[in-house]
């Protein structure tokens, strides 16, 4: 019996390391979430000092872009905690098949498989919101225009 639960605690080993991984995702995922929330409200302060149509016309396509980011790290936070969830119920499921003396084979597969698919969709969420983000960066062309500079797309 000890020998077996040393084996299941081997087995158990990688799901944690990729428990550790998608513990500084969710971190990263936070602090981007956190900048982004920042911004918005600072927008949201000077938009109710002014008026946003008619002073900063800008503003208001930064704040939609903002929301949209917004949805899209929410969404990929979702997915990361959801794929960290799957790993535990992996790792459980390893514990209590062992304990219980039961072929849960088929089951720890089909988590593990849940587990990557969350996690591949939360890095797709991941990679649109840098997307999203890329665009809010970009100098606007009236200024490149002015300063007679032309812009080099990399695609």
């Amino acid at each position: 019996m000890a020998d077996d639960i040393a084996h299941i605690i081997q087995l158990a080993v990688a799901p944690v390391f990729l428990i550790a991984g998608i513990g500084a995702l969710l971190t990263v995922l936070t602090n981007r979430l956190g900048r982004v929330v920042d911004r918005t409200r600072a927008l949201e302060v000077e938009l109710s000092i002014e008026q946003p149509t008619e002073t900063h016309p800008r503003w208001a396509k930064e704040l939609v872009l903002l929301d949209r980011r917004m949805a899209w790290i929410n969404r990929a936070i979702t997915l990361s905690t959801l794929a960290m969830l799957f790993v535990c119920l992996v790792i459980v499921t390893l514990f209590a098949g062992q304990l219980l003396s039961f072929n849960l084979s088929v089951i720890i597969a089909v988590l593990f498989i849940l587990t990557m698919a969350a996690l591949v969709t939360a890095l797709g969420s991941f990679l649109w919101e840098i997307h999203v983000a890329a665009e809010m960066l970009r100098v606007r062309t009236d200024l490149l225009e002015r300063m007679q500079v032309k812009r080099k797309t990399l695609f």
